[in-house]
């Protein structure tokens, strides 16, 4: 499972130098640098100190981390939405796992923010309304498109143009309120939450905002302004986090032992790759598991919640199919251990069958036959 995250925002609000910092990449930044038609991609290994672990180990020939995917798309300015996103940028947003909202909270005079004036709260308020406007309309255009073709179709066509309908009305609704999408679905039946998939509506997916903070704001000033953004802020499937853009870019093109000392000198615990991957991959509810062995040591995405046969199909359709069993240590369990053998001499390698649930961490040596 390859889960990508999409990086949007006002314009000069530094989503790409976050994207820069996430990837540790060298896009251009700037006010005029993003070609919408162009968004910036990058690709990169998903930090887990586990699997470091694992590989200490066992000692694979390969050592094979989970990815994820960052998009960073072209500004997206006010009223945008209003007047017709564009079907490129709406593409973009719409292949999104998850989106990632970088909103501008350093001063800078050399670079003008686009609303004249920094303010965190205006800004996501405006970006958030963006999302709800860009859905309404899609939306509408869903309904008008079903009304001109119900009166054509009879029998069970009709019938599902008929439930289809009663959905999109219940969105137009919540939309209307200001609600997002997301915070509807679980009150939705498994059916229909299947269709609303289809559609891509931006509200239905999970929302980090990230602050994007200046240099000077590694302090208590930060800490308030972060508390009082998730006070303000807080609602389901969402997430607040901040993050030095700037320090946070310098920082990745260092060498990991002077990245390590630059970032114990200012007092940075965790890099914001490895937050925002974390954070990211709890809204979306995905959790990892591994495979070990002499060949690789290998991480797993995988949705939470999933069975042990569903969990096989992303390493092969084949093992999905031939399914016999599992044979599943929890990963902490392994560690105490020492090794597989001594975890199967404690009675903690268990066999399980295909719908035991995996958990975070499991590691699994599926049994099976084609």
């Amino acid at each position: 499972m390859l889960t990508t995250l999409v990086i949007f925002g006002l314009p000069s609000s530094g989503k790409t130098t976050v994207f820069n910092a996430l990837t540790r990449s060298q896009a251009e930044t700037g006010t005029y640098s993003a070609n919408p038609d162009e968004p910036n991609l990058a690709t990169v290994k998903v930090p887990d100190d586990r699997l470091d672990r694992l590989t200490d180990m066992f000692q694979p020939q390969k050592r094979v981390p989970a990815d994820v995917q960052y998009l960073d798309v072209a500004g997206i300015a006010k009223g945008i939405a209003e007047k017709g996103m564009s079907g490129i940028l709406l593409g973009q947003l719409s292949q999104a796992d998850a989106l990632v909202l970088v909103v501008r909270a350093f001063e800078d005079p050399n670079v003008p923010h686009s609303e004249t004036s920094v303010d965190p709260v205006r800004d996501i308020d405006t970006l958030t309304m963006e999302l709800l406007f860009s859905d309404m309309s899609a939306v509408a255009k869903r309904l008008e498109r079903i009304q001109n073709q119900k009166q054509k179709v009879v029998g069970r066509e009709r019938e599902a143009m008929e439930r289809e309908k009663a959905l999109m009305e219940r969105l137009m609704v919540a939309l209307e309120s200001e609600t997002p999408i997301r915070e509807i679905v679980p009150d939705i039946d498994p059916e229909d939450a299947a269709t609303l998939r289809g559609f891509g509506f931006l509200t239905a997916k999970p929302l980090l905002i990230l602050l994007n903070l200046g240099e000077n704001q590694l302090d208590e000033a930060a800490a308030t302004l972060l508390q009082a953004t998730r006070t303000r802020f807080s609602r389901p499937g969402l997430g607040i986090d901040a993050l030095p853009g700037q320090i946070e870019m310098e920082i990745a093109r260092l060498e990991p032992a002077d990245a390590a000392e630059f970032m114990a000198d200012l007092g940075i615990g965790e890099s914001g790759l490895d937050r925002v991957i974390r954070r990211s991959f709890e809204l979306l509810g995905l959790i990892p598991f591994f495979t070990v062995g002499p060949d690789e040591c290998r991480a797993w995405t995988i949705c939470r919640g999933s069975s042990a046969v569903e969990s096989a199909a992303e390493i092969h359709s084949d093992i999905q199919r031939g399914f016999i069993r599992a044979e599943v240590v929890g990963y902490d369990d392994l560690i105490a251990a020492g090794g597989l053998p001594e975890a199967r001499k404690l009675g903690k390698l268990r066999r399980e069958g295909k719908d035991y649930v995996v958990q975070d961490g499991d590691v699994i040596n599926f049994l099976f036959n084609v």
